[in-house]
């Protein structure tokens, strides 16, 4: 029995794409191999590198086109009234190329039979977060280009995940991207236009985050995914999260760097993407999914400290589906998030799963 809310949920962190009609790096391999899930799955291993297997955790769900209807499909029986689409790394980065992701997604079929009453029902499309790098000597175009390309355009994410773990998967070559004094001069632009920033860093490059945010106390940021300390629950890379005292090292740290982050007030934070492998899951391995009690023993230390330093003002709850799909199903990780901040009063809970999405991303709600 799932704990359902008496507010729709607002999910401000999905992704959305389709291996078969949009640009992605495994389009060849699924037109040819799409009918044969395990050859599929056989291709992808040999030519994808281990640290990305590591990260992705399985195959299958990363290689099947995930849209509207398979997110209404995994988020029942909660109403989740609308979603964010944040960039997936669309594969065309070069010039204008990201600004095709924006058009895609605003033509989805989102939002269907939303006056109909049920929990099957499609959610709509509240906001969409591209991707933009500042270091482009394009940043300004490109931000125009996103603009035109939907009214829902909020803001752009510059993926900066980062290791020193070479086992670990690098989402961005330059360890140190957020605080690259080019990158910093075109993120004037930005606030210029009132846009959001969406920052990913894993936890060992926190500092470069809140170096960031102190640059710019105008511009709204949020950290996706509580900034995914790697190797925190298990062996991740070469050498990361081996041993019990490597990972309450890492689980201290984060403690510490997170809250230093907090300290800065125009910044946010999503309770997403904890259960994704890279923080040392092994679920997978096994063919198992965590179940909701799994869950709340797994995060609560992560989602106890959240709320100590940013205060229920200043969380979102967010999906990030599919990536977390390989850990446990949407509707348990939903459950398992009611479960562990409703002793924060039912407040607390309708900031934290609708409210401060509703705020940051400037979605105007159908209810």
């Amino acid at each position: 029995m799932k704990t359902l809310l008496p507010f729709s949920i607002i999910d401000p962190h999905i992704h959305q794409w389709d291996p078969y009609h949009t640009p992605h790096q495994a389009a060849l391999a699924v037109k040819l191999f799409g009918r044969f899930p395990k050859v599929l799955d056989r291709v992808a291993r040999f030519a994808t590198p281990q640290a990305t297997l590591d990260s992705l955790g399985l195959t299958n769900y990363a290689l099947a086109p995930y849209l509207p209807q398979d997110y209404a499909k995994d988020c029942a029986p909660f109403d989740v009234e609308a979603v964010v689409h944040v960039e997936a790394d669309w594969h065309h980065q070069r010039g204008l190329g990201t600004v095709e992701e924006t058009r895609w997604v605003a033509q989805l079929p989102f939002g269907k039979d939303r006056s109909i009453q049920n929990t099957n029902c499609i959610p709509s499309l509240g906001a969409i977060v591209g991707k933009s790098n500042p270091l482009d000597p394009s940043f300004e175009n490109i931000l125009h280009a996103h603009i035109a390309a939907s009214p829902l355009f909020r803001g752009i994410r510059c993926m900066a995940a980062h290791h020193s773990d070479l086992g670990v998967h690098a989402w961005n070559p330059d360890a140190n991207v957020y605080a690259n004094p080019i990158f910093l001069k075109r993120f004037e632009l930005v606030a210029k236009y009132n846009l959001s920033f969406d920052a990913w860093a894993y936890s060992t490059q926190l500092a470069d985050v809140t170096f960031l945010a102190k640059q710019f106390p105008e511009t709204a940021i949020v950290i996706d995914h509580l900034a995914t300390p790697v190797g925190v629950f298990g062996p991740v890379g070469r050498d990361t999260g081996k041993t019990s005292e490597q990972r309450a090292g890492i689980f201290s740290q984060w403690k510490d760097d997170i809250a230093e982050l907090s300290e800065q007030k125009h910044v946010q934070a999503k309770l997403s993407g904890l259960l994704m492998p890279v923080l040392g899951h092994s679920f997978h391995k096994r063919r198992e999914l965590a179940n909701v009690e799994t869950i709340i023993d797994l995060l609560s230390p992560f989602v106890e400290h959240a709320v100590d330093v940013f205060g229920h003002e200043r969380l979102m709850f967010a999906s990030n589906f599919p990536m977390d799909k390989v850990t446990a199903t949407l509707p348990d990780i939903i459950e398992a998030k009611i479960q562990m901040i409703s002793p924060y009063g039912d407040v607390a809970l309708k900031a934290i799963f609708r409210d401060n999405a509703l705020n940051f991303y400037n979605i105007k709600s159908n209810m």
